[in-house]
């Protein structure tokens, strides 16, 4: 799989990721509601509604960014969650959106390294990823990382890009292409964040080829789900 970075400077990838999204953090819901029409939301809940028929009592969010999952975790299986990233800036906005929901309790936000986790072998009930594991440097150490800290029979549950496929699929790349990075630029003022969003997604395996991959990684059953015709997906891959 090619490795594609946001900035195309001799920086590793992680710390090209830590910075963009560092720099977009401030702007970074805003677009996010805007770019996507606000579907990202049944996708996140979509993902949640799953997961709570493992009815967990402590979940892990990598990626956790501005905390949108983590949040959306707790409040639909009641379950305390840990949210992760590797972005401060990012962290910062969550943490003051946990503050102000009352759930600094339920819901704690740290900095760390997905690739790396600070966490013992099979502590949590659920892991989740919201658009992050397209992000990791190295896929394969990563959701090794991820079904480590998973207990047995339990499930990550991974929400991605994926591609649209059949006669929508052109019109879409375009709009990811073209339309979407000028907005993004218009917003963040980062004017490589949100090109490196279709590249980084281009990039990606999807659909069956993600599946294998989270076989070899050594998960005993994955299944799928595509959502608003492809745009994204949903894997549940259990150990």
């Amino acid at each position: 799989m090619k490795q594609v970075t946001p900035y195309n400077t001799e920086a590793s990838k992680k710390s090209q990721v830590e910075d963009m999204f560092d720099n977009i953090a401030p702007k970074y819901d805003l677009l996010n509601h805007v770019l996507s029409m606000k579907i990202d939301v049944l996708w996140r809940d979509k993902l949640v509604k799953w997961m709570n028929k493992d009815q967990p009592k402590l979940t892990l969010d990598v990626a956790t960014g501005t905390g949108d999952l983590a949040i959306a975790v707790h409040k639909g299986t009641k379950a305390d969650v840990v949210g992760l990233d590797l972005s401060q800036q990012m962290l910062n906005v969550g943490i003051e959106k946990v503050k102000k929901q009352n759930l600094q309790e339920k819901i704690s936000m740290m900095k760390g390294d997905a690739e790396n986790l600070p966490f013992e072998d099979n502590k949590f009930d659920a892991v989740s990823v919201g658009f992050g594991v397209r992000n990791f440097e190295n896929l394969t150490k990563g959701l090794a990382e991820l079904r480590r800290v998973v207990k047995e029979g339990k499930s990550v549950y991974i929400l991605e890009f994926s591609k649209v496929e059949g006669f929508l699929g052109p019109f879409y790349m375009f709009y990811f292409r073209n339309i979407l990075p000028q907005i993004g630029k218009l917003v963040s003022k980062d004017n490589r964040a949100y090109t490196y969003l279709p590249d980084s997604v281009n990039a990606f395996p999807f659909g069956e080829k993600m599946k294998q991959i989270l076989l070899d990684t050594g998960f005993k059953k994955v299944e799928y789900k595509k959502l608003s015709l492809g745009i994204a997906t949903i894997y549940k891959a259990t150990k």
